[in-house]
């Protein structure tokens, strides 16, 4: 994308930090300013975390992470220090303080990885573990991720779909090798490891079975819809689980998606209801010619 100026970042932020626009336009303009990154986006972000939406508070946190810059470890780390904030916040203010992967992080994370919301606790249990595995720097056979994202840990060594579904459930296995095992299995993109990873919604941790619905959402298969529609129709489900199934389906984007997603418009739980607003946004995106998702904002917003 081309420098833009700070006038129309600053316009951009405007969008994202004005709780009368929808939420898709606000989604649009976080992920312009995650596009564009530098201090003056990240400022912009961090604005929004007084915001009461906790879908949009999450997902500031995602971007800030996805963005890598050191600048933002201490806004992330005072929301994971907030207990005020919602335990879906804060997990994801942990898990992005692992994707920037610093080492002074460590003491932070270690006092957080037995918070009392197990959300967080286990997602600091991963960041520490991404943490020791970027420290060893040990030179491993992965698999190639066709996704641009940071991922909470490393594809496994492992390349049988056997194994790794094996790994992935057993819930003996530390949870950060069982993320490595549901890497894999998204790298291979298989019938068979479809269903391997639609396993995992049987999973018994709720930030587990949540992942396992965001790397359906990055894989856009078809064949993942049935476990995400049982996700999302499960209203005893955790709404962390059901947000993520929602903008999954957002992503694959067919009409039976779209059928779903509009059922679940008014969801009791604002974070289901907004996913599933953002999902349609994301949905029409998808099934449109549009080059990129959210940037047009920076014409239309400079």
């Amino acid at each position: 994308m081309a420098k833009v100026n700070e006038n129309a970042v600053n316009n951009i932020g405007k969008v994202l930090n004005d709780p009368s626009r929808p939420m898709k336009e606000r989604f649009r303009a976080l992920f312009t300013l995650r596009n564009l990154g530098g201090e003056i986006a990240i400022q912009c972000i961090s604005e929004c975390f007084t915001d009461e939406s906790v879908l949009l508070k999450h997902e500031l946190a995602y971007c800030l992470g996805q963005m890598q810059d050191k600048k933002a470890i201490p806004i992330l780390r005072n929301v994971l220090q907030d207990e005020k904030q919602d335990p879906i916040v804060r997990h994801e203010a942990g898990e992005a303080l692992g994707a920037i992967g610093d080492p002074h992080l460590r003491e932070l994370l270690e006092k957080y990885q037995h918070d009392p919301a197990i959300e967080v606790a286990e997602t600091c249990q991963i960041a520490l573990e991404r943490l020791n595995w970027v420290a060893n720097d040990v030179k491993e056979d992965l698999s190639k991720s066709l996704y641009t994202s940071v991922d909470p840990a490393p594809p496994s060594v492992e390349n049988d779909i056997q194994q790794l579904s094996k790994i992935l459930m057993d819930e003996n296995i530390p949870l950060f090798d069982r993320y490595r095992a549901m890497f894999s299995l998204r790298n291979l993109g298989t019938t068979e490891s479809v269903i391997a990873l639609g396993e995992g919604f049987k999973a018994g941790s709720a930030l587990f079975r949540h992942e396992v619905a965001f790397v359906f959402g990055q894989m856009q298969d078809e064949r993942s819809v049935p476990f995400l529609k049982k996700a999302l129709e499960d209203t005893s489900e955790h709404e962390m689980v059901r947000h993520e199934a929602a903008e999954a389906l957002g992503s694959i984007a067919t009409d039976e998606c779209t059928e779903v997603l509009k059922r679940y418009l008014n969801d009791p739980r604002p974070v289901v209801r907004e996913s599933c607003e953002v999902a349609l946004d994301m949905s029409d995106y998808e099934n449109s010619p549009e080059f990129q998702y959210a940037n047009t904002l920076v014409q239309i917003e400079a």
